[in-house]
């Protein structure tokens, strides 16, 4: 079976600039999930995605294939995660006739991974014959049905509504249902998800719990910051060169 593991990292961010190869520990961001990659032992290739003749040099470094360089299409801010990785599967396909039975997504920014995180996640999914993909979760911090939108007359409405609970704002958590967050940390994506059924999940999404203390989204120099703090102290797989 063929597995690909892809680190998409595109250059530009605006929000913290260059943060795909900012230095965590000493090491480029993009590397930590390279690394994860190649020390799994159900991937059978790891590619990175990117637009930029720079950080394709980084990436070679740690152990990625950069076959081809993004289109700068692909790497604008409104590009989906879909337009990058059906291109990328196309090209593939044309170029060297190379159709992985299973891709992983791999987000830079969710760099805190656990040994064996990967090889988890894939016997999960290959347990799950009806599953169109999978995705990492965690428990939020923060309950959806205590959040809020302000309308044209500024006044605040409930985000989401309960059926027979006109005000789940005024309930106790332990009484609202059960919700979870993506974590960014790991997806698992059948070829033909993402080639016949155009999407990245689609519709039977499995679940792929891990703990909260590895749920981190770098989107700015706060959540960097954190991530230095939490490497200290958990068990995650990193760079060595």
């Amino acid at each position: 079976m063929e597995i690909l593991a892809v680190i998409p990292a595109r250059s530009g961010s605006k929000g913290l600039l260059d943060k795909n190869i900012l230095p965590l520990r000493g090491y480029p961001l993009l590397a930590y999930s390279i690394v994860a990659a190649t020390s799994a032992d159900c991937v059978t290739r790891v590619i990175c995605s990117t637009d930029s003749k720079k950080y394709a040099e980084i990436a070679i470094k740690y152990g990625a294939e950069v076959p081809f360089l993004r289109p700068k299409r692909y790497a604008r801010d409104d590009s989906t995660d879909f337009d990058v990785f059906f291109h990328l599967l196309e090209q593939l396909q044309k170029n060297e006739n190379y159709n992985p039975d299973i891709i992983i997504q791999l987000r830079p920014t969710s760099p805190l991974r656990y040994p064996g995180m990967i090889d988890d996640a894939i016997l999960a999914f290959n347990n799950s014959k009806n599953a169109d993909s999978l995705r990492a979760i965690s428990y939020p911090d923060l309950t959806p049905y205590k959040m809020w939108r302000i309308n044209k007359k500024n006044f605040m409405k409930p985000l989401l509504q309960i059926p027979n609970n006109p005000e789940p704002y005024n309930t106790n958590r332990q009484s609202l249902p059960e919700i979870y967050a993506q974590t960014g940390s790991i997806d698992v994506i059948r070829r033909n998800t993402i080639t016949k059924k155009m999407s990245m999940t689609g519709t039977n999404i499995l679940p792929f719990f891990i703990a909260n203390k590895y749920f981190v989204d770098i989107d700015d120099q706060i959540g960097f910051s954190l991530c230095e703090i939490l490497l200290n102290d958990l068990n995650c797989i990193k760079p060595t060169i």
